[in-house]
């Protein structure tokens, strides 16, 4: 199955009043950067990286410019040593200047390599994350650049790790038959009312969700402290509530609100000051122990997950495969937080889509605690395959490939 030429889309979605919104993106459109692998059959690899509509289509001309490469080349010759292909075109001399690896031709690099991933999947006609399992350690780890790691993960660290959880995988097969639990972010986006978080909540208890994200970063604290606390008294104390600031404190103030927060007993407090700022987030992580820090969302590649991870700045990784260079690199920094014991949680900037495969090769493959995966349904309309929730769980997906079609 050869790749014949590469189609770009910019595909854009208005939402519904307040949907979306927190402290940091307060008027969002969700949009998708689509890289569609043409072959000479009829099966097309897409690949998505997610962005907020204004400078899409910057991010669809370098998928134009990066993928070039690609056309011609055969798909299982291309998978079979696809980190070298995938380290040449993240060092694109002139395109890595803009970066380097993150930035606008870094999501490019998302999607082109996702579109890799599903279209890999597709002609081998089993969904991504039964591709995920069917390969050995060494084959996996062949999709991989461990560049940059080798302080912490070498090439042998990443097969021994795989090899390992090979001998357990059985144990871990159950989520399999129970699919994959959770959480509904949709109760608390920032713009909602009061009335309507409290509305949304009791919504979301009702559909079985029993984890549930408010949205703070309020200019005035005491509005985030009533809202956190209308949700904990409408969910209960048995619920698990997360907070997510979106980076809009600085550090003074992380420390001062978080600790203020801290009286609804969140699971976690999400982007709390820049995402660039390990000892930032560091300082946060011991200053409001045992309450934990969540983060990743907006962090670009593998190497500055590495720093959060040894300066133990994150309780929680969010790696987010349409925003670091794909389901590529999402796996590496997966094998990198497992060596540090630090459970991986994906934001969802695919609305699920992807990372529904991801977390079940995460969990049985990896060995990955299988807690829950972020749940946001506002374009599930627009999918061939939506992801499917059936009492606050994913349902396996079915379907052959990453479950990323969308719908024309």
């Amino acid at each position: 199955m050869v790749i014949s030429a590469i189609q770009v889309l910019d595909r854009r979605f208005d939402l519904p009043n307040g949907s979306g919104s927190d402290a940091t993106h307060t008027n969002p459109q969700y949009a998708y950067a689509v890289c569609v692998l043409k072959t000479d059959t009829s099966l097309e690899g897409i690949g998505l990286a997610f962005t907020l509509g204004a400078g899409t289509e910057l991010v669809c001309q370098a998928i134009q410019f990066l993928s070039e490469k690609l056309v011609g080349q055969e798909i299982e010759a291309l998978m079979a040593n696809f980190g070298t292909t995938y380290r040449s075109l993240v060092d694109s001399p002139s395109y890595r200047w803009l970066g380097p690896h993150k930035g606008v031709v870094h999501l490019a690099l998302a999607a082109i390599v996702n579109a890799c991933y599903d279209l890999w999947a597709k002609s081998r006609q089993v969904p991504l994350w039964k591709l995920l399992l069917d390969l050995s350690p060494e084959e996996l780890v062949n999709t991989l650049d461990l560049s940059y790691l080798e302080d912490e993960l070498t090439r042998e660290q990443a097969i021994q790790l795989l090899t390992e959880q090979y001998k357990t995988r059985e144990n871990r097969n159950s989520v399999l038959t129970t699919g994959y639990k959770g959480y509904d972010t949709s109760v608390g986006w920032f713009n909602f009312s009061d009335e309507l978080i409290v509305e949304k909540t009791k919504q979301a208890l009702d559909k079985g969700f029993t984890a549930l994200k408010l949205k703070v970063g309020s200019d005035d604290p005491l509005r985030d402290l009533r809202r956190a606390t209308l949700i904990r008294q409408t969910a209960g104390e048995a619920a698990t509530i997360m907070l997510d600031a979106n980076q809009k404190w600085n550090v003074p103030q992380a420390l001062d609100i978080c600790r203020r927060l801290g009286s609804i007993n969140p699971y976690w407090i999400e982007e709390p000051t820049h995402p660039d700022d390990v000892f930032g987030h560091q300082a946060i992580a011991r200053a409001i122990a045992p309450f934990k820090v969540a983060t990743g969302e907006h962090i670009p590649n593998k190497v500055i997950f590495k720093n959060f991870l040894q300066a133990k700045a994150m309780d929680f990784c969010q790696v987010d495969a349409v925003r670091v260079g794909g389901i590529s690199e999402f796996l590496t920094i997966s094998l990198l937080a497992k060596k540090f014991n630090i459970p991986v949680l994906p934001h969802v900037g695919d609305m699920g889509q992807i990372h529904q495969h991801l977390v079940l090769f995460n969990h049985i493959g990896m060995g990955h605690e299988n807690l829950f995966l972020e749940h946001i349904p506002h374009l599930r309309s627009y999918f061939v395959h939506p992801a499917n929730i059936v009492e606050g769980y994913y349902q396996v997906p079915q379907e052959a490939g990453s479950s990323s079609d969308l719908k024309p």
